[in-house]
Order: C-alpha cells, then sequence, then structure tokens
C-alpha cells in the first residue's frame, strides 16, 4: 500500500514512519505538514491510506478528509489524533478509523488490516457515492461505536428516535430519517413514514389475515410494515431482485 502521513508536528510523523517501516505490507510511505500538501500529493500519486491529524494550520483534518473524498481514487482515512471529541465527525467523513496519540504499533496494524479487508463493493460504494458513509457512528455509554452500513438492516423512526438494525444488534442514533434517506438513497428504500430498509436484504412480501403488506428479510425475524403509498415501488423491487 502507499501511505500517507499527515501531521504538522515533525516528530508525530517520524514516529509514525518508524512504527510503519516495520510493516511487509506498505510499499511507499509519503508525509505532507498540512491539509494542502496531503490533497496535493493524493492527486499526485495513488494513495491507499491517509494518517490524517486533525488539529493543523489552515484547514484541519476534517476539511482535508472532504476533500479526499471528492478524488477519482478515494484513500482509506485513519484520523491520528490527540483528542477525542471529534470522533462522530471523523466518522462522517468515511474514516476507517479514530487513533487517540501516543498511537499504539498494535493499534496501528489492526486499522491497516481492516483497509486491507474492505471489499469490492464497499470501495465501489465509496467511489459512485462518495458522500455516503461507509459506517454509521453511534454513542454508546459515552463511547462511539462503528456500525458498517453493509451490516444495517434498516432504520426506524419512533417519535424523536432512530433505531438502527445491524446484524449484530441495534442501538438508537441521532440521524433522522430524512437525511439518512437523502444520503442513502441507492442503498435503502423507504417502506413506511417511519422506517428505511436495506435493498439488499430484503427477500419477500408477507400478508398477514388483516390484509396489511410486510417486508421480510434475510438474517432477520423482524417483519416492517408496509405503507399502501410504497407498496407498490416495494413490489417492483422484489420483482427485480
Amino acid at each position: 500500500m502507499n501511505l500517507l502521513v499527515v501531521d504538522d508536528e515533525p516528530l508525530a510523523q517520524k514516529r509514525l514512519q518508524h512504527m510503519l517501516e516495520k510493516l511487509p505490507q506498505i510499499s511507499d510511505i509519503y508525509v505532507a505538514n498540512n491539509g494542502i500538501q496531503a490533497i496535493n500529493l493524493c492527486q499526485e500519486h495513488d494513495m491507499d491510506v491517509v494518517l490524517l491529524d486533525i488539529r493543523m494550520p489552515g484547514i484541519d483534518g476534517l476539511e482535508t478528509a472532504q476533500h479526499l473524498t471528492q478524488l477519482e481514487k478515494v484513500p482509506a482515512i485513519i484520523f491520528t489524533t490527540a483528542y477525542g471529541e471529534y470522533a462522530l465527525e471523523a466518522f462522517n467523513v468515511h474514516a476507517v478509523d479514530y487513533l487517540l496519540k501516543p498511537v499504539r504499533q498494535e493499534k496501528l496494524e489492526a486499522s491497516l488490516a481492516r483497509v486491507c479487508q474492505l471489499n469490492s463493493a464497499q470501495i465501489n460504494a465509496i467511489k459512485s457515492d462518495p458522500a455516503a458513509r461507509t459506517n454509521i457512528a453511534a454513542k454508546i455509554s459515552g463511547n462511539v461505536k462503528l456500525i458498517p452500513v453493509a451490516d444495517i438492516l434498516f432504520f426506524q423512526a419512533d417519535q424523536k428516535y432512530v433505531t438502527v438494525k445491524y446484524l449484530n444488534g441495534e442501538t438508537v442514533i441521532e440521524d433522522t430519517l430524512k437525511e439518512l434517506q437523502t444520503e442513502f438513497e441507492n442503498q435503502f428504500i423507504r417502506v413506511h413514514r417511519n422506517a428505511l430498509v436495506a435493498k439488499k436484504y430484503i427477500n419477500g412480501i408477507h400478508k398477514n389475515n388483516d390484509g396489511h403488506s410486510f417486508v421480510t428479510l434475510q438474517d432477520c425475524d423482524d417483519m416492517l410494515e408496509i405503507s399502501r403509498r410504497h407498496l407498490s415501488t416495494i413490489r417492483k423491487l422484489i420483482a427485480n431482485l
């Protein structure tokens, strides 16, 4: 992998370089002192991974990441920072991981291993729709949990809250259904005013004795009601599966 270290502190740059030089999967290591240099280097070279500090002079790491997602080849972004308060914002710009300084060797290696495991579908999703996140960030007991969008079965609204149901559980998130529908319109479809369902997990329609229709999902026992307004659209989607 070609990798770029972006940090305005020379000692932090050198420390990360030293850690990376131990890893056989890294071919070339580049360095940048600020966001502008990082963007220019990523346009000149095909970067696979960017280790990106957040607090830097000029444009900060979050804004830099937003610009990087607009490139023809979008690099995987791993934030390396001394500040934990930016985690939610970081995952909103495609961050694969968020490492707190001082970065530990084993944490860095684990993050790079996750980059290597990105499948072609995830990579193509980033390229075709750079505005959409590949992960949803949720705060659980004060900690940030990263939920891969690829594992999400549905989003369901209940008054002020939205629950996300994914392969390994469920949790409440701060996003609204309207925001989620706009961001993930290529991957999710509205079945009811209170629910968005992942298209790839839909496998049929069930009608109960009262004549109400429900969408059935792979890997999930939950059935979500389909409103009459959306029923024909769901039928067309299933017919094309």
